[in-house]
């Protein structure tokens, strides 16, 4: 294993995540993951967003690196989707070093064709390979496949050059640039009653 990542604050702050060799995994930058949960942690109470005690979803997981920071920082609990096999490998060894296996589950799929959601999330945070496209399609997942509950807050990194379309269901509210990556930030609809 390679790459020096490791979490930026909370419970777990400093501690080391194991990272695949070569570059098949791109875990976001602690200097991006650091101003990302900050901004949850800041911007978003007037939706009645609040990180700790949020449920989690982390999709395109890798590492691990960005649901594990949530739980550093008070969300609980986290559901990882991992479909690479490498991947799932490294993901569950930084959730064994941290010891929070009793917080977590990880789902083995692609997260741009989810099932219906068994119970919704507040927080969902995804980092899709670059330029593949597949950042789109697992936000319509999300929004379609009730994965979200009302004003759940969604973080999506992507290249600084993509572009992202918000689906139905939900609305960009802001987009933060952090060198060759940018992290757009979306809020789930409110139903009407």
């Amino acid at each position: 294993m390679t790459g020096k990542v490791r979490i930026t604050a909370g419970t777990f702050k400093n501690k080391p995540l194991a990272v695949p060799e070569g570059d098949s995994v791109r875990p976001t930058s602690d200097r991006a993951r650091q101003a990302l949960f900050n901004r949850l942690e800041h911007s978003f109470s007037d939706i009645g967003f609040r990180l700790r005690g949020a449920r989690v979803v982390d999709l395109f997981a890798g590492t691990g690196a960005l649901g594990l920071e949530a739980l550093s920082r008070g969300a609980s609990p986290a559901t990882f989707i991992e479909r690479s096999p490498t991947s799932l490998a490294v993901l569950k060894r930084n959730i064994a070093a941290l010891g929070v296996d009793d917080k977590v589950t990880v789902l083995t799929m692609d997260a741009t064709t989810l099932p219906a959601a068994s119970q919704p999330y507040n927080l969902a945070l995804l980092d899709p390979p670059y330029e593949q496209s597949l950042a789109e399609p697992a936000l319509v997942a999300l929004a379609s496949k009730q994965w979200l509950t009302d004003a759940a807050v969604v973080a999506v990194e992507t290249a600084a050059a993509e572009t992202l379309a918000a689906p139905d269901g939900l609305t960009i509210e802001d987009v933060r640039s952090y060198g060759r990556g940018a992290i757009t930030y979306l809020t789930a609809d409110q139903q009407k009653t």
